[in-house]
């Protein structure tokens, strides 16, 4: 008889080194929206994309955290028309182990979402793949430079 085993989110294996552990990753929420189709047809023109990109983190038990990288992207052809909307929420169980409290924040909010990155990015290609147009690749997202960036405007509030 096989013996059933029980993972927690927040475990991690016995004598395992400090660090950032990942547990599950997941895609969390997906928008496509297409609303002129028959224009991508009408041009070989590239349209001009918005990208935003965001990371949230939520405490979860068991010193788990739940990490989801945002990404919103618009594009507008020359008309300043919407040739499509894709919005990807990218989320990953992550597990801290024997960090010191001031790693934490930058543990979670940069290489948690570096690692999440490559998915999320896949999912966006794919998900404009299907909608018609050129699947949409980004370029690598500095996450060190968006945090201290954060941290910066952080501070600056703070005086």
């Amino acid at each position: 008889m096989a013996k059933k085993i029980e993972k927690k989110a927040g475990t991690v294996p016995e004598g395992a080194p400090a660090g950032l552990f990942i547990n599950a990753q997941y895609l969390k929420d997906l928008s496509f929206e297409n609303p002129n189709p028959l224009d991508a047809y009408k041009t070989n023109e590239k349209p001009d994309i918005k990208i935003n990109v965001n990371t949230s983190v939520k405490k979860l038990p068991d010193n788990a955290f739940e990490v989801t990288l945002d990404i919103k992207t618009e594009a507008k052809n020359k008309n300043n028309k919407v040739a499509f909307i894709a919005e990807v929420s990218y989320s990953g169980i992550f597990t801290l182990n024997k960090v010191p409290p001031e790693h934490e924040k930058p543990l979670l909010l940069i290489e948690a979402p570096r690692m999440l990155f490559p998915f999320a990015r896949n999912v966006l290609a794919e998900t404009t793949r299907d909608g018609g147009y050129p699947p949409l690749m980004l370029n690598p997202i500095d996450f060190a430079a968006l945090f201290h960036k954060h941290a910066e405007k952080d501070k600056n509030k703070k005086n």
